[in-house]
Order: structure tokens, then C-alpha cells, then sequence
């Protein structure tokens, strides 16, 4: 698949098999997760992967809107680093932009992710501190459920001419 029918055809996946992901489909995603562009190159995102379904059920308490997670073959939690990149703004950037490429990494592999949001929601970040033991330095930006689809969407056209400006507003 090439990477413009990767971004035109990418979803969300909320439903999965369950199937477990290989060690080697994981050191893809996370390559390309590693591989975002970094401001400044401070290149502070973190990658945790979560497997066990006790800490996965964890998770799902902490934030409530990642339910999908007990089917994934697993969840990616990205953090930035405080100390390697201090400006809030850039670090957080930083790690959406890694969580893009992890969600077109998996799409062109054969394999179904969604992002759930964790950052800036005090709630969702402190629930994540305490059960991934995270220093006080480390911020949970946003989380990854990944896995084997559970059926198929079909792409959307989400391009609207309406808010496309040239030169100005």
C-alpha cells in the first residue's frame, strides 16, 4: 500500500480478534512511531507496550473511553520525556506525530489501531502514571489499541472545501 492510499483509507478500528501481535509487527509500528519528525530533534516520545490484560483492564478503568482494548493484540502507550524536551507544545507535537505514523504503520500492515486520548485530560494522565509506574518527568500523551480487525471499514472522503483558504482567511 503506498502512504497516500494509507492516509486516504485509514480508520479507527474498535473491534478486533484478539489474536495476539507478532514481536516483529510491533518493531515495525514502533520504528515508525521512532520515526516521526521531532522539533528541535529533542525526540522525547516513549513507547510502552502493554500486553497483559490485567494492566490492560487497568487501563480501561483509568480511561473509560478505550473499552476496544480488552480485544487488541496489544496497546502502545506514547510518553514524552519533560527532560528531553521541555516546551509542553513541541513534546506533545513530538508524540502525535509518532502516534500517526504508528496508526498508518498498522493500517498498511494488514493491522486495525485506534488512538485514545490521554493528555490533557489530569484524570486519564494520572491514572496512567500510577499503573505504568511513570516518573514525574514522563507524560502520557496518547494510547494505541492495536490488533487483527474485527471487520472492515470502508473509507470516507473527509475533505471539505469549505475550510480551505489561500493566502487568507
Amino acid at each position: 500500500m503506498d502512504v497516500l492510499e494509507a492516509i486516504l483509507t485509514r480508520r479507527s478500528i474498535r473491534k478486533y480478534t484478539g489474536e495476539v501481535i507478532s514481536e516483529e509487527k510491533i518493531h515495525t509500528l514502533l520504528e515508525a512511531g521512532f520515526s516521526a519528525p521531532s522539533a528541535t530533534n529533542r525526540r522525547p516520545q516513549h513507547f510502552i507496550v502493554v500486553r497483559e490484560l490485567e494492566t490492560l483492564e487497568k487501563i480501561m478503568q483509568a480511561q473509560p473511553f478505550t473499552k476496544w482494548l480488552s480485544q487488541t493484540g496489544c496497546a502502545i502507550v506514547v510518553c514524552g520525556d519533560l527532560r528531553r524536551q521541555p516546551l509542553i507544545g513541541f513534546l506533545i507535537q513530538d508524540c502525535a506525530a509518532s502516534i500517526q505514523n504508528i496508526l498508518l504503520a498498522a493500517h498498511g500492515s494488514g493491522l486495525g489501531a485506534v488512538w485514545g486520548g490521554l493528555y490533557p485530560v489530569r484524570l486519564f494522565t494520572r491514572g496512567l502514571r500510577k499503573i505504568l509506574h511513570l516518573p514525574p518527568w514522563m507524560i502520557p500523551v496518547g494510547l494505541l489499541g492495536v490488533g487483527i480487525p474485527g471487520g472492515e471499514k470502508a473509507p470516507r472522503d473527509a475533505y471539505d472545501e469549505e475550510r480551505v483558504f489561500f493566502e487568507r482567511m
